[in-house]
């Protein structure tokens, strides 16, 4: 098969004919229909990221339809799926209470395990999967196996967004973009802030209410004014220092951060300002990916037609312009990200 291959940090992705992978006995492989290209996975390809070394296959963001299935797998071959980038034992504490997105024995595709920039991907434990929706198009559901999915959980499975909230959304990549589609829909008013000035007006004509340029350093400052006192959920999407700083500083009482930006590398630890946490009794959540079971919520809702996410897509690019786009996340990019769809380009 076709694949892109990282075979030194921050170089171009050799474009190579691999092996095709073997299937799993209890899963599937699927030929991959469209696949995101996500900032997680430049945290690979920059070298920040533990799980991948050179001769890896990184892509974590994608659907595929099913050409070889395992003795143990609820498929067949035809099957249209939609993968989560974590895949669950489905055995243990954590997935037998319904948070199988914090599984003790988790497999990330892309990352400890082959990904899908390539025409084939392996996927085990095919209890994950589902099904893609006839009305869902393959660039789109490509998508939702991360920002959207990550972005439906950490609004509802840990912040508890609630209609008429100020919600604040720190960046407005694929994720942040995401929050603000979902959080209206969900009938909060929504903040967002980047330094972008495109990706600004970009948001305001998705429905924010206010787009703050952050490059001042102010943006926490001016969300408390707006909101008057502060915001009820703060989304950071970046996983920067000043975005967190930012994040936590616009809070009112009783708020609640949520970490979805994954703060690897030299943004591993980071200066928390526990003395607004006191004083404000503000509640900090970490949030990654999405149990699977949340996928008929997040689904619905699409597909009936409450929320259109087809505004996060960017462009659709060929399987050898995956390099550039992973550079591309280097400096300030534009609105809306980047699909591969056609893999013999």
């Amino acid at each position: 098969m076709r694949a892109a291959v990282l075979r030194a940090y921050r170089q171009d992705l050799a474009i190579e004919t691999v092996p095709d992978p073997e299937c799993p006995d209890d899963g599937v492989v699927l030929r991959v229909l469209a696949c995101g290209i996500c900032r997680s996975d430049w945290h690979g390809w920059v070298g920040e990221h533990p799980l991948v070394k050179p001769g890896h296959i990184g892509g974590h963001e994608y659907c595929g339809e099913v050409v070889e299935a395992g003795p143990r797998s609820r498929f067949k071959p035809g099957d249209r799926l939609i993968a989560p980038f974590l895949l669950s034992c489905g055995d243990c504490h954590q997935c037998r209470t319904g948070e199988s997105n914090t599984c003790t024995d988790q497999i990330v595709t892309g990352f400890s395990a082959q990904g899908a920039f390539a025409e084939y991907v392996a996927v085990p434990r095919d209890h994950n999967l589902t099904y893609l929706p006839d009305t869902l198009s393959p660039t789109l559901a490509a998508a939702l196996g991360c920002r959207v999915t990550t972005a439906w959980h950490a609004l509802t499975g840990r912040a508890n967004l609630r209609p008429g909230e100020w919600l604040a959304v720190h960046g407005t990549g694929g994720i942040g973009l995401a929050a603000l589609l979902l959080g209206r829909a969900l009938g909060a008013r929504v903040i967002v802030t980047d330094v972008v000035p495109e990706k600004l007006e970009h948001a305001l004509s998705l429905g924010a209410e206010h787009a703050i340029d952050a490059s001042d350093g102010q943006s926490g400052q001016r969300i408390r004014e707006l909101t008057d006192g502060g915001a009820d959920v703060s989304i950071e999407a970046l996983g920067l220092p000043q975005t967190q700083a930012a994040s936590i500083a616009c809070l009112g009482p009783l708020g609640r951060h949520v970490q979805v930006g994954m703060p690897v590398g030299p943004y591993a630890v980071q200066d928390v300002d526990m003395y607004a946490v006191y004083m404000k009794n503000l509640a900090l959540y970490g949030t990654r990916g999405m149990p699977a079971h949340k996928y008929p919520s997040l689904l619905s809702l699409i597909t009936s037609g409450r929320v259109d996410m087809a505004p996060i897509i960017a462009r659709e690019v060929g399987l050898s312009d995956t390099g550039a786009e992973l550079a591309a996340f280097d400096a300030p990019m534009g609105p809306g990200v980047a699909v591969i769809t056609d893999f013999l380009a």
